[in-house]
């Protein structure tokens, strides 16, 4: 079993910055993927970022050269810094971790954006 807590979401101005935290607990393998989805109202959730153990990273077009994904495998953390956001990032921000054939999704944050 793996649990996900998400922190760090919040109403910002458009430009603005917010950092987003997903630490995992439970049975963690060394090699996994961990990622940051989003879902907006109306809208289907869609992957914005991954980043696997050794480090290796994935972008959306739509955040690329604004968000910055990064992990602590020693306090099995992964972060989200999403800096000059824009209305369009309003969403439900979801932490997954894919491991061994399986995910894992945690409860959501809120992120709006807006002035």
């Amino acid at each position: 079993q793996v649990q996900l807590v998400e922190s760090g979401g919040g109403l910002v101005q458009p430009g603005g910055s917010l950092r987003l935290s997903c630490a995992a607990s439970g049975t963690i393998f060394r090699i996994n993927i961990m990622s940051w989805y989003r879902q907006a109202p109306g809208k289907q959730r869609e992957l914005v970022t991954s980043i696997t153990s050794d480090r290796s990273t994935y972008y959306a077009d739509s955040v690329k050269g604004r968000f910055t994904i990064s992990r602590d495998n020693a306090k099995n953390t992964v972060y989200l810094q999403m800096n000059s956001l824009k209305p369009e990032d309003t969403a439900v921000y979801y932490c997954n971790l894919k491991q061994l054939g399986t995910q894992a999704w945690g409860q959501g944050t809120q992120v709006t954006v807006s002035s």
